[in-house]
C-alpha cells in the first residue's frame, strides 16, 4: 500500500484534508484554499484522462506563473503524468526542441503563452491535445483547443490514485545544453520529498508561515516553494514577476504580504541592495531569508544582515541534478568585511559532497581545492533519453559500485571546520542571475550565423552587483558590417533573454593560443580589463563631483 505522502501530490491532499479552509496560494487579489485547490486539481487530472492522457505521459504547461499553473501542476501529477514546465521568454525554436525532446501527450496554455506555442507547433510534426486555462484569446492557427478550465466543473471532484510511485518522474525541468540542445533533467518524486521533508523540519515551516514564490517555474527552485509551502499547510504567496525591475515596489509588496520565509536567486536582494529599499528592521513578520543558484555577494549579504537583524539567513547550493539544494550554511553574523567569502556549508540531510582530485572519487585534502560530487537521495536518475549524457555526468563510485555520484563541474575545498566551500567552475557554464548558463549554447547559436567568421563567449566575474557578466567577442566576415545590435535581434530569436551577452567587443580576428583554439582566457581578461577601466573611470567622476 502506498504511503500516502510518499508522492508530491499526496502531501498536498494530506494537507487539504488538514486545513481545508486555509489559503493556500495567493497571486495579486486572486487566491484559493487547500480544499478548493485540491478540488480543481482532482477536476483537471481527469479532464486530462479524458483527452488520453495515460501514466508516463508528458504534458507540457506553457502557462506563466499563476495560480492556475500551481492547478496544473497538481493535475497533470494527479493524471499519472510528468509536467515539463516551458519558459514563456524562450525562443520558439528552442521551446520546439524541448517540444521535440519530451514529446508532450498535451499542452496547458494560458492566454500570454498561446503564440509562442502557435510558432511552435508550426514547427513541431507532433500531435498535441491543447487545454487552455480559457478559450479567449486562444486563437493560433495551429492548434484547436476544445477544453479550457470552464469545464473542470463537469468532472468529478474527488480523489483519483493514478498508478505511479515516488521513484516515478514527477517532472522535467530543460536546462542549458553545451551543444545548444537543452537537456532534459529527470525529477522524481521521492527526489523532491526528500529535500522538502528534511528542508521543512530544518526551516520549522508550519500552517502559519506565508512563503514568497520567487523563482519562475521552469526554475528547480520553485519546487521548494510550492510543495514546502502546500505540504505544511503555509499559504504560498507568488511574486509578480514585474516587481523584479521595480526595487522599491517589490520591498512594498514583501511588508504587505507579511512574508515569514523568503527564497530566492542572490540577484534580486542585490537588486534591491543596490537601490537602498531595506529599512531599519524591516519586514517585522520575516523570520527565514534563504538564496540559491549563485555566489549572493558578501556586500550584499551585509546589507541585508545589517537591517534585519530578527532574520536567519541560510545560503543554500546545489545543482538541478541534485534536486533543490545539496548542502546549507545559516550565517551566523554579518561578515567582517566584503572580501568575507561564505560557505556552502555542510551536506542537507540524505546528501552527501565530496571534493576530489581524481576520477576514482579519492578525497582531497582538507584545504585543497578539488571537484565538487554529490551523492544521496536527491541525485536525479539523469537526462531525458540521452544516456550518453547520464553516464557522462553520473558515474559510479569506484569504492562502492552500487553508489552513483553526480560531477557537478564545481570547484570546492573544505575548510578546517570541515565546511565546504564554493571555489569556481571547471568548465565554461556559468550563473548569472540564478540561471545556469552553458556559453556553449550562445556560442553554437553565433556560430550559425552567416556574418560572422568566429565568435567566442565568456563570463567575466564583476565582484560587485552585477555578478558574472556575459561578453561575446566576434570577427564578423570582410564583407559584412555587423554591430552588435544586430547580432544580439538575431540572437534573441535562438536564445532566452537572459543568455544575451551584455558586453560585446569586434575584432579583425579572434586571439589564438598555442594549439590554434581561440584563446579564451586572454578574451576573458580583455573584458575584464576594459570593465574594470570603466568602473574606475566612474569613481573618478563620482570623486569630483
Amino acid at each position: 500500500m502506498l504511503n500516502m505522502c510518499e508522492r508530491l501530490q499526496d502531501m498536498v491532499s494530506a494537507q487539504a484534508e488538514k486545513t481545508p479552509d486555509s489559503r493556500a496560494v495567493v497571486f495579486g487579489k486572486d487566491s484559493l484554499t487547500y480544499a478548493q485547490l485540491d478540488i480543481q486539481s482532482n477536476r483537471l487530472g481527469r479532464m486530462l484522462q479524458a483527452e488520453g492522457c495515460q501514466t508516463g505521459d508528458r504534458v507540457a504547461l506553457v502557462m506563466p506563473k499563476s495560480i492556475e499553473a500551481i492547478v496544473g501542476m497538481l493535475g497533470v501529477l494527479k493524471a499519472g503524468c510528468i509536467y515539463v514546465p516551458i519558459d514563456l521568454d524562450s525562443p520558439s525554436a528552442r521551446v520546439q526542441r524541448i517540444f521535440s525532446a519530451s514529446d508532450p501527450k498535451a499542452v496547458l496554455v494560458a492566454e500570454t503563452g498561446a503564440n509562442l506555442l502557435d510558432d511552435c507547433l508550426n514547427i513541431d510534426s507532433g500531435r498535441r491535445k491543447v487545454i487552455a486555462t480559457e478559450l479567449r484569446g486562444i486563437s493560433g492557427a495551429h492548434f484547436e483547443s476544445n477544453q479550457d478550465f470552464s469545464n473542470l466543473e463537469s468532472f468529478e471532484s474527488h480523489s483519483l490514485n493514478a498508478d505511479t510511485s515516488n521513484s516515478d518522474i514527477a517532472h522535467l525541468l530543460f536546462t542549458s545544453g553545451s551543444t545548444g540542445t537543452p537537456k532534459g533533467v529527470m525529477i522524481t518524486h521521492r527526489n523532491v520529498t526528500s529535500f522538502v521533508n528534511w528542508a521543512s523540519r530544518y526551516f520549522e515551516i508550519s500552517e502559519g508561515d506565508q512563503i514568497s514564490g520567487h523563482p519562475p517555474l521552469h526554475f528547480d527552485l520553485s519546487t521548494f516553494d510550492i510543495f514546502g509551502s502546500l505540504s505544511r499547510g503555509a499559504t504560498l504567496h507568488l511574486v509578480p514577476p514585474q516587481l523584479n525591475l521595480m526595487a522599491a515596489k517589490m520591498a512594498e509588496w514583501m511588508r504587505v504580504s507579511q512574508l515569514t520565509q523568503w527564497f530566492s536567486v542572490p540577484s534580486i536582494l542585490t537588486y534591491m541592495a543596490k537601490f537602498d529599499v531595506v529599512k531599519a528592521n524591516d519586514f517585522p513578520a520575516l523570520k527565514r531569508l534563504l538564496w540559491c543558484g549563485e555566489v549572493l555577494p558578501t556586500p550584499t549579504l551585509r546589507y541585508w544582515m545589517e537591517r534585519l537583524p530578527h532574520v536567519t539567513f541560510t545560503n543554500l547550493y546545489g545543482p538541478t541534478e541534485a534536486t533543490i539544494a545539496s548542502s546549507y550554511y545559516t550565517v551566523t553574523h554579518p561578515p567582517a568585511d566584503d572580501r568575507e567569502s561564505i560557505p556552502i556549508g555542510t551536506p542537507c540531510g540524505g546528501e552527501e559532497l565530496l571534493v576530489v582530485k581524481d576520477d576514482n572519487l579519492q578525497p582531497a585534502e582538507p584545504g585543497t581545492t578539488g571537484e565538487l560530487y554529490i551523492r544521496g537521495t536527491g541525485l536525479s536518475p539523469g537526462y531525458w533519453q540521452d544516456a550518453e549524457k547520464t553516464s557522462q555526468a553520473f558515474v559510479m563510485d569506484p569504492s562502492d559500485p552500487t553508489e552513483r555520484a553526480y560531477r557537478t563541474g564545481d570547484l570546492g575545498k573544505v575548510d578546517e571546520n570541515g565546511l565546504f566551500h564554493y571555489v569556481g567552475r571547471l568548465d565554461s557554464q556559468i550563473k548569472s542571475r540564478g540561471h545556469r548558463i552553458e556559453l556553449g549554447e550562445i556560442e553554437t547559436a553565433l556560430n550559425a550565423f552567416e556574418c560572422l567568421r568566429e565568435s567566442a563567449v565568456v563570463g567575466v566575474e564583476t565582484g560587485g552587483f552585477e555578478g558574472t557578466l556575459i561578453c561575446c567577442a566576434y570577427a564578423a566576415n570582410s564583407d559584412e558590417d555587423v554591430t552588435p545590435a544586430d547580432l544580439r535581434k538575431q540572437l534573441s530569436a535562438l536564445v532566452p533573454r537572459y543568455m544575451l551577452p551584455s558586453r560585446w567587443q569586434c575584432y579583425d580576428r579572434l586571439a589564438k593560443n598555442a594549439n590554434g583554439k581561440i584563446d579564451k582566457r586572454k578574451i576573458r581578461e580583455a573584458f575584464a580589463s576594459k570593465l574594470l577601466d570603466n568602473n574606475s573611470r566612474l569613481s573618478e567622476t563620482s570623486n569630483q563631483h
